[in-house]
């Protein structure tokens, strides 16, 4: 069964915006376009809910039960107990905030951590600057010419029992290369390991099964996922409760408000009820059946599908050109649709130029400084990166070849 692409792209109002559908929009990594539902839901809830949550008359009880809705259904889309799921106002802000709770965790222990080059500065900064209290910090390297981590190379920087948690990609934002998120979790696992999987790059091309991977911690981005600008964090309870509190004391009790010291944005928290409102139509006009897992993975399968099959003919133009640089697998079923390129000039002015043939997509580092030092690319010059989700289109995919024809 194939993704009926017309009823996928009735869910995005994008598509009718005399705005937005001029372009081939290719600048999904960055963020992609919302549904439909949570559209509804963020209009409705500033329209008749916008109070304190929770409080005894109609419009509070409304607002807190949504609130609640989006944790329960998120949750149970991706395998996991409702109070594992927490928001916060990004992934850079849930990841610093977790890392203070780690640096606490490990202060004096002697202990090491391990980070990689090719992740996103949110999920990499923040851990390096635990040197500061004396943490020693391990830096699992990408091969320069290719960018793929090796799980290999994790025994050596394991071996002597001090690493205590490491942080990887699910995928990186650059390279695009799918890790074996299981497989890592495994080696880590039986060295005592805990883990911190950065899946913004991953997640807007189907919501994991969280205990299928075996991490500690996922995070990723709503406004990447079709829904508002929130941050969740899945945060197992067993190491969550261990790390030391973040919020209001009194709240230390409650996984999901143990990490979040701010207050919560109470509409875009409610908002991300339509990210699971959208799996559900999709899986029910594709005749998808089960539980809200079951659900979920058979959407993530059919998204997965699609964006391997509307994706490859993009990756096979690349690489049969001699003037660019692809980064990442040329095989589609291998990586994420986010296609970066390395050019023989600076990149930002053929975003533009592209711009002005019909194509939304961009140039720049993307906070992946590391990965793209490590590849040895001059970061003046930066990439072309065109990125892409299930509601790419075949005729899309072909209007960019043919306006990357007429640009480099």
């Amino acid at each position: 069964m194939a993704l009926d692409l017309n009823f996928v792209r009735s869910q995005f109002p994008a598509f009718q915006s005399p705005v937005l559908s001029s372009h081939a929009f290719f600048e999904n990594a960055g963020g992609s376009y919302p549904c439909q539902q949570v559209v509804d839901r963020l209009h409705r809830f500033y329209l008749d809910r916008k109070v304190q949550p929770y409080g005894p008359y109609p419009g509070a009880q409304a607002g807190g039960a949504e609130m609640d809705e989006a944790r329960t259904r998120l949750a149970a889309m991706m395998g996991v107990a409702r109070e594992e799921v927490s928001f916060g106002p990004s992934t850079s802000a849930n990841t610093y905030v977790l890392a203070q709770a780690v640096r606490q965790w490990l202060r004096g222990a002697n202990a090491a951590i391990i980070v990689t080059d090719q992740d996103h500065e949110a999920n990499s900064g923040v851990w390096r600057r635990l040197a500061e209290e004396g943490i020693e910090v391990r830096e699992w390297r990408v091969d320069p010419g290719t960018g793929s981590l090796n799980p290999e190379d994790l025994t050596d920087l394991m071996a002597d029992g001090r690493v205590q948690m490491m942080a990887f990609p699910h995928c990186s934002n650059v390279i695009a290369e799918i890790n074996d998120v299981a497989a890592i979790c495994k080696i880590a696992k039986a060295h005592g390991v805990r883990t911190v999987v950065d899946g913004v790059s991953y997640a807007p091309h189907g919501f994991p099964n969280i205990p299928s991977l075996g991490c500690d911690v996922y995070l990723f981005s709503a406004y990447k996922t079709y829904g508002p600008h929130q941050g969740i964090m899945v945060l197992g309870r067993d190491w969550g409760m261990e790390l030391p509190g973040q919020a209001h004391f009194f709240n230390h009790g409650t996984l999901y408000k143990r990490h979040t010291p701010a207050g919560p944005d109470h509409a875009q928290i409610a908002a991300c009820a339509g990210m699971a409102d959208y799996i559900e139509a999709v899986a029910k006009s594709h005749g998808i059946i089960g539980d809200a897992a079951a659900q979920n993975q058979g959407v993530h399968d059919l998204m997965r599908a699609q964006e391997v099959a509307v994706i490859a003919p993009l990756l096979d133009y690349l690489g049969n050109r001699n003037d660019l640089r692809l980064l990442g697998p040329a095989e589609a079923g291998r990586r994420a649709p986010t296609v970066a390129v390395e050019l023989n000039r600076a990149a930002e002015p053929v975003s533009e130029e592209l711009g002005r043939h019909g194509i939304a997509c961009w140039a720049g580092d993307f906070y992946a400084v590391r990965p793209l030092t490590a590849l040895g690319i001059d970061l003046e010059k930066g990439v072309l990166r065109m990125s892409a989700t299930h509601y790419t289109g075949a005729e899309d995919v072909q209007r960019l070849i043919s306006a990357l024809d007429r640009v480099l």
